[in-house]
């Protein structure tokens, strides 16, 4: 033993930061699609210091990386999400601020905006808005990547996935960790921003517990919100134990409630302890609705309530079902697929509804180990599953559909992703046949150098 200090996973390897903001034309392999025109954006944690004590990877500064793409030609961008805390540190010239840990902050940024917005990146109602667990969302320049500043007017926290209704033009969104003591409170705020994005609903109730609801459902008719116990408690964090833990004995339920009443109608279903950072879509028929999401038998990043770690797992897509016209207050839970996965995502035209095609980032040689070697997509009403799986030592990000054109069938499109290549310690943007996954990319545009792996990203039609 040399006695030097064990090496963060999550600040390492295509984990580790990149400080510098650029700009690049990209090369191009294969035949970029002429008809694919527009942007996709890509959010993900990327500390611009050194963090204060451990560090969660949740937890560091947001960086857009922005792939634009038009005439079969690509050029790519990357910016820091400049947020108060961003550049009260950057002023600083170090980490100020102590992540999940209240008591790592420095003294000199208590009670100031800690936000990073490093979530996800959604366009709506004319505005590209960087998103996180706990604050406003954060206004992006569609085009320059650079920093606008908080959207005020939803007047306190908005998650990191609204869902956007094909119907109306709303978008559905909302918040937990809403009250006195903030991100450890119960509380949860229901909200709807109409398509010319003005707010027009914002709702608080409280959840049986505080939970990270980290993601929830939304059909036509419905909004669910799934607390499982994934705890958050202050009075944990300030004895030194794990601010947010695993603790199963809290028990799982999930909130129904109709989109057009009153928090005070939420129906509250049960379920075994289970967590679930991502669902595919959820929509209604009759009396019953029908979720599919990626389930955990336990939440994987996070430690037990006694600070012991947590069991190393991975999600795997499974359909609930909850029964309105039942007495019961029980979800059916189905498995359909047992490959291991996460970041789940389809044809979001058909978001709220009923719906065939779905994809989703893979891991074929290592589950639950870190990263994904493949892409999958399922054919729900053929029950079908194709795998593209990537050569040895890289990674694929989230895969997000393109619809050919607006009035293309269901699943007719591409699916985009960025790839790690590990061999060269660069990315590449890959644009794969939504419907033949398996046969490879049909496009790469090749990043001269790597794009950290991040969470969420989306396509922005030209």
């Amino acid at each position: 033993m040399d006695g030097s200090l064990p090496i963060d996973p999550y600040l390492s390897g295509n984990f580790a930061p990149v400080v510098e903001e650029s700009d690049f034309g990209l090369a191009i392999s294969g035949e970029m699609p002429a008809d694919l025109a527009g942007a996709f954006y890509r959010n993900g944690p990327n500390p611009q210091f050194t963090p204060r004590g451990d560090y969660h990877w949740f937890t560091g500064d947001g960086m857009i990386h922005g792939v634009f793409v038009e005439g079969g030609k690509a050029r790519y961008r990357n910016r820091y999400v400049q947020t108060p805390k961003w550049k009260l540190e950057n002023c600083a010239g170090r980490a100020l601020f102590g992540g999940f840990d209240p008591r790592l902050t420095d003294p000199s940024a208590i009670g100031t905006d800690s936000g990073v917005a490093n979530t996800n990146i959604v366009w709506h109602g004319g505005k590209l808005m960087a998103l996180e667990e706990g604050h406003a969302p954060f206004e992006m320049d569609p085009d320059t990547l650079e920093s606008r500043g908080y959207l005020n007017d939803y007047r306190g926290q908005v998650t990191a996935h609204p869902k956007l209704d094909p119907e109306t033009g709303e978008m559905v969104w909302f918040g937990y960790g809403v009250g006195e003591m903030s991100f450890f409170s119960p509380g949860v705020a229901y909200g709807v921003t109409n398509g010319a994005g003005e707010v027009t609903r914002r709702d608080v109730f409280q959840a049986p517990y505080a939970s990270m609801v980290h993601d929830f459902l939304v059909t036509r008719n419905y909004a669910l919100f799934p607390i499982l116990p994934l705890t958050m408690s202050l009075e944990r964090a300030m004895k030194g134990l794990p601010p947010v833990a695993w603790e199963p004995e809290k028990g799982a339920y999930v909130g129904v409630m109709a989109r057009g009443g009153s928090v005070e109608s939420l129906r509250w279903f049960e379920t075994d302890a289970c967590y679930v950072f991502h669902p595919m879509n959820a929509w209604e028929e009759g009396t019953k609705i029908f979720a599919d999401v990626m389930e955990y038998p336990v939440a994987p990043l996070f430690p037990n309530a006694d600070g012991s770690a947590g069991l190393r797992t991975y999600a795997r897509l499974v359909r609930w079902t909850f029964d309105l016209a039942s007495d019961s207050s029980q979800i059916k839970r189905e498995p359909l697929d047992d490959t291991a996965g996460e970041f789940p995502r389809f044809d979001e035209r058909r978001a709220g509804l009923a719906y065939r095609h779905g994809w989703f980032a893979a891991s074929q040689r290592r589950p639950g180990g870190s990263g994904f070697d493949s892409l999958a997509h399922v054919d729900l009403a053929t029950g079908t599953r194709n795998l593209f799986g990537l050569p040895e030592g890289d990674l694929t990000g989230e895969p997000v559909f393109v619809p050919r054109k607006p009035g293309a069938a269901e699943g007719d499109g591409w699916i985009v992703a960025l790839i790690y290549r590990g061999a060269t310690d660069r990315s590449d943007f890959a644009v794969f046949d939504a419907q033949d996954i398996a046969a490879g990319p049909i496009a790469l545009a090749h990043i001269p150098r790597r794009v950290p792996h991040g969470f969420h990203g989306n396509w922005r039609g030209a």
